[in-house]
């Protein structure tokens, strides 16, 4: 699936990683994804996010106050959480039913809004930010509405949805150790 990840996308998902690190946590949770989204500050996610006002500064502040820091981090890969690799998992379903084949950064932040119980989805809802909110100004600016499916498309999107949970497959059993730091 990462194939399929923009260079903004692959940066969020470098960023969230980092972003672990300095709250000294040993995992990447949808915290995470959306400060990496927050920081990646070109793609579609960032200027939403922005046009919600939503600003790192005050999701920074809201994770180390819900989570808080960790005691140390491991100096190897940081796996994801199950509902971050759910995220993840969303993000390419929202890309195939906008039509795309490639997963963005508004395509990441879709599938954070869809994963309604994460910490991210809390933070956002406490700030009035909901995923209809979000959906409406991902639409906007992506200047359409999705793609109708025909039978073949569907099929092909079914296809597409095996291939993603394979992948959040993988990750859980850690097949994609190397990816961050290939991807810098």
């Amino acid at each position: 699936m990462f194939e399929r990840f923009t260079g903004r996308a692959r940066e969020v998902v470098v960023l969230a990683q980092e972003e672990a690190r300095a709250l000294s946590h040993n995992y990447i949770g949808t915290e995470h994804i959306l400060l990496g989204l927050l920081r990646e500050e070109e793609g579609i996610a960032a200027r939403v996010l922005g046009e919600l006002g939503v600003t790192l500064e005050e999701i920074r502040s809201q994770v180390a106050q819900i989570v808080g820091r960790g005691d140390e981090v491991s100096s190897g890969q940081i796996p994801f959480t199950p509902r971050a690799k759910k995220v993840l998992e969303l993000s390419l379903r929202e890309a195939l039913a906008l039509g795309h084949n490639w997963i963005g950064t508004e395509h990441i932040l879709l599938g954070l809004a869809r994963e309604n119980e994460g910490v991210a989805a809390r933070i956002l809802l406490d700030l009035g930010v909901t995923a209809e909110r979000i959906a409406e100004s991902v639409l906007r600016l992506l200047g359409g509405e999705p793609v109708p499916q025909t039978g073949r498309r569907r099929r092909e999107l079914a296809a597409a949805a095996v291939g993603a949970a394979l992948f959040a497959v993988a990750l859980g059993i850690g097949i994609l150790i190397g990816w961050a730091i290939w991807a810098t």
